[in-house]
């Protein structure tokens, strides 16, 4: 009964990781790629879990064959050989992971500027159009999202397509996003910065090639503060 009572509470608390902000429902391949990525951590994660429960396990119920085991056997295959046959998949899953997800090949980019308490983006592949929170993104295209603030660090995140990045007064950072198809999701500064921090978040809108050259066709210049 208990068994039951935990997976239908698991299921409602997946159930409700809904909507415009949720990681749990990736709408590009980065975040696809990280949301792979987060899952084979868990499973690995609770395959170890498992392993060293086993080993546990063995102690409590049969402590007469658990006393005739050595420290050293104990040490090499709960603490060297278990660990081992989980460890290093995850390892390599994760630096692939990462390879795949670093910017290397040129490709158009947007300009985010962040500052208490809103974002301002400029395109410059776009007739130096700029959009005061809204980010407009292609679809499909991957985008390089160079990342900024005037005044304290904020942080970048758009949950269903990539991960975080912060804005650092005088530090350009750069995060590749790729939107997949056209729709509305939300942004948001992930990053304390201040009293009224909670105002910090933009739309996201993905377009067709169509959709975005008439989104941009009349820029909209951020008012200075």
């Amino acid at each position: 009964m208990w068994r039951y009572a935990g997976l239908a509470a698991v299921a409602l608390t997946l159930g409700a990781c809904d909507g415009p902000l949720s990681t749990l429902q990736p709408a590009g391949p980065v975040a696809r790629s990280l949301a792979q990525l987060g899952w084979t951590m868990i499973v690995g994660s609770g395959v170890l879990l498992a392993l060293i429960t086993g080993l546990f396990a063995l102690v409590i119920l049969r402590p007469d064959r658990a006393a005739r085991m050595s420290g050293r056997t104990w040490i090499i295959w709960g603490g060297l050989v278990l660990p081992a046959l989980v460890l290093p998949p995850l390892v390599l899953v994760s630096l692939i992971a990462g390879e795949r997800l670093s910017p290397s090949d040129p490709v158009p980019r947007i300009e985010a500027e962040a500052r208490q308490w809103s974002w301002t983006f400029h395109y410059p592949d776009h007739g130096g159009a700029q959009t005061e929170d809204i980010l407009h993104l292609p679809s499909g295209q991957a985008v390089d999202i160079v990342i900024t603030s005037r005044d304290v660090i904020h942080s970048f995140w758009v949950p269903r397509l990539a991960g975080k990045m912060d804005a650092v007064p005088g530090r350009e950072n750069v995060l590749r996003l790729i939107g997949g198809a056209p729709g509305v999701m939300e942004g948001l500064c992930a990053e304390f910065c201040g009293l009224d921090h909670t105002h910090m978040r933009f739309d996201v809108q993905v377009h067709d090639p169509e959709g975005l050259a008439a989104a941009l066709s009349t820029p909209v210049f951020a008012p200075e503060p």
